[in-house]
């Protein structure tokens, strides 16, 4: 079942649960996520970066729409991070049910001009809407990012809603993309997120939610987290698994031998994100 982002999140802020926004950059990731997702009758949502869709292609969004369109369960397939207005209309064009739209390192009134140009854009199709206010860290992720959390301000937050029309809010309460470094310890501001949320009447979105306490992440869908983006938890376990396979097995070469070790760590780690955020069997919730 092929969802937009606004419907998808509407029953889980109902029904106080968030649904994890998994990036895939290669089929078997887009397989693996499926096939736990449709296994734990769970909701899901699909993300491809920009980066990630110049590497595959935009033939392989047809791939992940047919995925969606015979699936069992809700699949959002959303643009992560676009940063242009082009990212945005090939993302549409694509097929692409949601698409972000990140201005967050621009002036707050060029990010509300160019967010307001993406929203007339893409509601016109049917299509939702992510924006980005505050900046998120980066731990050395590709995703992007800043040096330094700039934290999101809810007087700004309830203006930017009121004035865009967009779906969902990524937030900055403290998550960077990317792994964090061995001693660096996550902190989220819970409280800023409560502050947030009682400003807004929109789901809210967790950026870089890998490696983040999970009794904190846990809290964050009580507050209005609807959606909790993972990248890096995913890929780390996933390519891991492919170098260990390759390191051991130095004459191996077909790909049903080299990765069925990967699928499977990375299946664990869907498995363990939809039950931290209570997604769990929630798909009975949809039409």
């Amino acid at each position: 079942m092929l969802y937009n982002m606004k419907d998808l999140l509407k029953v889980a802020n109902d029904n106080q649960f968030a649904v994890p926004a998994f990036n895939i950059c290669s089929f078997d990731m887009l397989k693996s996520i499926m096939e736990k997702a449709e296994y734990l009758d769970a909701p899901v949502i699909l993300e491809i970066h920009p980066d990630e869709i110049e590497y595959l292609g935009n033939h392989f969004v047809s791939v992940v729409r047919a995925y969606a369109l015979n699936s069992k369960v809700p699949v959002v397939i959303h643009l992560d991070h676009g940063g242009t207005l082009y990212d945005v209309t090939r993302a549409i064009r694509n097929g692409y049910t949601s698409v972000m739209i990140d201005a967050s390192t621009k002036s707050f009134e060029d990010n509300i001009a160019i967010t307001k140009k993406v929203v007339e854009m893409a509601h016109n199709v049917g299509v939702s809407v992510e924006a980005e206010l505050g900046t998120i860290g980066n731990n050395g992720s590709s995703e992007g990012g800043a040096d330094e959390i700039i934290y999101t301000d809810p007087d700004q937050a309830e203006y930017f809603v009121n004035e865009t029309n967009i779906d969902t809010l990524a937030v900055a309460i403290g998550t960077s993309h990317g792994l964090y470094p061995k001693g660096k310890q996550p902190k989220l501001n819970i409280e800023l997120l409560k502050e947030i949320n009682s400003r807004l009447s929109i789901p809210i979105v967790l950026h870089g939610g890998s490696g983040n306490p999970d009794e904190e992440v846990r809290e964050s869908v009580q507050h209005g987290v609807g959606k909790v983006n993972l990248s890096s938890d995913l890929k780390s376990v996933f390519f891991e698994g492919i170098r260990k396979t390759l390191i051991e097995n130095k004459n191996m070469y077909e790909p049903n031998e080299i990765y069925p070790i990967a699928n499977a760590r990375l299946k664990e780690v869907v498995d363990y994100k939809m039950n931290l955020l209570n997604t769990v069997g929630k798909a009975k919730l949809y039409n």
